[in-house]
């Protein structure tokens, strides 16, 4: 290697949605451009995140299915979960999806680099090379997207008792018996419901006063009763004082109220930190906020001249769907367009049983802000065809602007729930009146049926 770098029309740093997206489409419109990833061929989403994890919702939900499949007029034998089966369904939907990614790549015509990079100047790094070796690449605009990982908190024992992060859990060598989940986010629900219908006992403890915290007291109250009934044992507002491993190999989780959970593994979901760590970005002139993510304004630039950042590390939502819309800001960007990320709509899924779904403001944010508000509600048995799929279990909500009649965001807890957010997203986005989708003319039976029985339950309620 020279002291003299490689120049690129652009040099992405980390190969996560926005980061590949990108680099594919420039390339392929003849720029020159390299992409550096350490290895996870794909972005995390593929390889450790989305891909694997809904993989094994999917297995979660069929366990749950055969298990309840008399309700259905059905007799099924056996039904055993079979923890190499399950990991190879999983490695098997990861590994497709990484060749696809990897064929992308060629095909597209971009330089992947596979190694560690560092920062060694403005727009310029230095690659340890994963099969040896260095490389020096410079880019006349640099995309830093190396994305997020598990944050460990700081728990006297954890770091000695071999506790797990979601990464680790996913690789599946055996069903642990009894599982300890710590953190009721996202991460921690889903993984804690997915381990439960495959037959662990399983205890989540939060130290916040109820799970999912973001959302409305009332939505999240509706999802520990689904738990609940799952035979999920909840703990919410205790912290954990202690871990330590036993003698006999179980770990004992000491609770700060005094109680004590003994699980076989723990799991970690304590959210996750981004990987800035050791990329050399105060020496490329990139600053970064006390927490470590890289400080961007709202068109994605860095401090640092033609230098961007997009998804998790850039503070972005941490949802892939995200990442992928940051690539078009910076793409139009790098155009001369001044594309932003201002008042941006974004749903989001939580992919439980059944899926909790939102986009826009929960009626806490809708009052807090000063909205003179109505909030329509509906429980998911009222609509046709969550009995005729004998999932009942569940509510939706919605939450209007009284001055406008304008739909202000909603939350729907039920089947097939991530797919029907969309349709309100739309509506939002078009600025409908809450009375379109009650009169719209929508296909019977479906669940998107349900948006004219939430929306129409306004009728009969006072404007509060």
């Amino acid at each position: 290697m020279t002291d003299q770098p490689e120049e690129f029309d652009l040099l992405v740093v980390g190969g996560g949605k926005a980061g590949k997206t990108l680099s594919m489409d420039v390339a392929r419109s003849g720029q020159r451009v390299a992409m550096v990833e350490r290895g996870m061929i794909g972005g995390s989403c593929i390889n450790v995140a989305c891909i694997p994890t809904k993989a094994l919702v999917t297995s979660a939900r069929a366990a749950r299915q055969l298990r309840d499949a008399s309700a259905l007029g059905l007799t099924v034998d056996g039904g055993r979960v079979d923890v190499d089966l399950l990991r190879a369904h999983k490695q098997d939907v990861v590994e497709g999806m990484v060749a696809a990614n990897r064929q992308q790549f060629l095909d597209s015509g971009l330089h992947l680099v596979i190694g560690e990079a560092r920062f060694v100047g403005p727009r310029t790094v230095r690659v340890a090379l994963d099969d040896g070796g260095e490389r020096l690449l410079r880019g006349t605009d640099v995309v830093i997207n190396t994305g997020t990982r598990p944050h460990l908190p700081s728990v006297p024992g954890m770091a000695e008792a071999g506790v797990l992060t979601s990464d680790e859990l996913l690789r599946l060598d055996r069903l642990p018996a009894r599982l300890v989940v710590l953190g009721g986010g996202t991460v921690g629900v889903e993984f804690a419901q997915m381990f439960a219908s495959f037959g662990s006992a399983v205890t989540l403890v939060e130290g916040g006063p109820r799970l999912l915290t973001r959302e409305d007291p009332d939505v999240s109250d509706a999802v520990m009763r689904v738990f609940l009934d799952d035979g999920i044992d909840v703990r919410v507002g205790v912290a954990v004082a202690r871990i330590e491993r036993d003698p006999d190999g179980a770990l004992r989780v000491t609770l700060d109220d005094g109680g004590v959970v003994i699980g076989d593994d723990v799991l970690v979901a304590a959210g996750r930190e981004p990987v800035t760590d050791g990329l050399g970005l105060d020496v490329a002139g990139v600053r970064l906020s006390e927490r470590g993510f890289v400080e961007v304004d709202e068109h994605l630039r860095t401090s640092a001249e033609h230098t961007w950042a997009a998804g998790d590390v850039a503070g972005s939502p941490q949802f892939t769907h995200v990442s992928l819309d940051d690539y078009r800001i910076i793409r139009a960007n790098l155009a001369g367009g001044r594309r932003s990320t201002a008042d941006r709509l974004i749903p989001y899924t939580v992919f439980t049983t059944p899926e909790l779904a939102r986009v826009g403001l929960t009626e806490t944010e809708a009052r807090r802000a000063g909205y003179d508000v109505q909030v329509a509600h509906l429980p998911v048995a009222a609509i046709p065809r969550a009995r005729t799929l004998r999932q009942t279990r569940g509510m939706w909500k919605a939450v209007i602007d009284t001055g406008t009649d304008r739909i202000l965001g909603a939350a729907l807890l039920g089947p097939e729930a991530g797919e029907v957010i969309t349709s309100v997203q739309l509506a939002m986005l078009a600025a409908m009146p809450w009375t379109a989708l009650r009169d719209a003319v929508i296909t019977h039976p479906t669940m998107t049926e349900g948006l004219n029985l939430l929306f129409a339950s306004l009728e009969s309620r006072p404007v509060r």
